[in-house]
């Protein structure tokens, strides 16, 4: 489902018999959903065409009555006010969830039906436009992605020589690489270590005079160079024998809910300032030949024959995962040594040009979605008056 305040919903078609036992919640069109689990999420959306849709039930279907829009009903509920109210009455502390019952009992300001339809006719205009802009600075965000993905798929198969003597290769949908570089299989120039071993549910909650940080999966699955400040924290006891991560470490996701985040890899480019471990979803791997740049390696398998690759060798069923010797057997492309370091050094200035384009285009987008909650808050509160020209005062 979209953030709240932006029209759509993702859907699946299955056949009624093969549907889970919670989808049972008949929707119809112009009604309103909103999850009563983990409700932090704000998943809310308004359904335009309810033809044959079914939402779980852990949705709560709100059906407008005879005197009030759909559309001024919906922009309502996906107001900061009422959805801070959700919030409020949501019980639970890592799974906060509510009831139908508990959403229908709060109270919202209902004025006539013409003024209704004065304000959904201005949100809807107003709205449409902002819509209209971040729908362009989204895809214009997805372009600069591809060029940088692009860039990487390039500069690590062909390398930055175009004059370079090419010959034919077979290895993870590459078919030519300079001539002169070499073929190893990732085992031969380091070894995987496994994160956390025997740690309860307490272990990660309870903090006291042994808890030290660890890597958690999520930095690793969003981002090329491991954050230093996205940690968490673990129990662990003097006596424990537990592999701690060291700079220049790579790490692994071995397990993962998709395909899409599944054999991701992350670099720890600096030291760290204390003893640190990983999660036990991830493994770590740790160079032992200087001749490689561990910088080119994440690059390397960051392109997209890497990524098809690994993500192809993943079983599971709710859970997917990702087998040792998979990575260990994996097949790298090594140029000669100065070679990686000029392959990594170009990436990096290149791939930080794009980003900061991508930050600046980010923020536009967050500016122009907050400019849309705001406006959609204040005008069905009162805060601003919609006159009968359509106009905001």
């Amino acid at each position: 489902m979209n953030p709240p305040g932006v029209k759509g919903y993702r859907s699946e078609k299955i056949i009624f018999k093969d549907a889970p036992s919670r989808a049972k919640r008949i929707v119809s069109s112009g009604d309103t959903i909103v999850s009563t689990v983990r409700t932090y999420l704000k998943a809310i959306t308004r359904i335009e065409d309810a033809t044959n849709v079914i939402v779980s039930t852990g949705f709560t279907v709100l059906t407008p009555k005879k005197n009030v829009l759909s559309s001024f009903c919906s922009n309502w509920v996906i107001s900061e006010t009422l959805i801070n109210r959700i919030n409020a009455i949501s019980k639970g502390v890592s799974y906060p969830a509510t009831n139908a019952t508990e959403i229908g009992d709060l109270y919202i300001v209902l004025p006539p039906l013409s003024e209704q339809k004065e304000i959904a006719s201005y949100l809807d205009t107003t709205t449409g436009q902002l819509d209209q802009k971040i729908d362009l600075l989204d895809k214009k965000a997805v372009q600069y992605e591809k060029l940088k993905q692009s860039l990487i798929d390039e500069i690590v198969t062909c390398g930055l020589d175009k004059s370079a003597p090419i010959r034919n290769c077979n290895v993870h949908l590459i078919k030519e690489i300079p001539e002169h570089w070499k073929i190893c299989r990732l085992k031969e120039v380091g070894y995987l270590y496994s994160g956390l071993t025997g740690k309860s549910g307490d272990d990660f909650i309870n903090e006291n005079e042994y808890s030290e940080p660890y890597v958690p999966f999520t930095n690793i699955a969003n981002n090329f160079y491991l954050s230093t400040s996205e940690l968490k924290s673990v129990c662990i006891s003097p006596s424990e024998k537990q592999n701690f991560v060291k700079k220049y470490d790579l790490f692994f996701l071995m397990s993962s809910e998709d395909y899409a985040d599944l054999g991701k890899c992350s670099l720890l480019r600096s030291d760290m300032e204390k003893k640190t471990y990983l999660n036990s979803f991830c493994k770590g791997f740790r160079f032992t030949k200087h001749s490689i740049n561990p910088s080119y390696i994440n690059y390397l398998l960051h392109s997209t024959p890497y990524r098809i690759t690994l993500s192809n060798e993943g079983n599971g069923f709710t859970r997917i995962n990702l087998r040792m010797e998979k990575i260990n057997d994996i097949q790298i492309l090594v140029p000669p040594q100065l070679e990686q370091q000029a392959i990594s050094k170009y990436l990096d200035e290149k791939t930080m040009q794009i980003d900061a384009i991508l930050k600046s285009i980010s923020a536009e987008i967050e500016k122009l979605k907050s400019l849309r909650k705001a406006l959609i808050n204040d005008v069905v509160t009162g805060k601003i008056k919609v006159t009968s020209e359509g106009l905001a005062v």
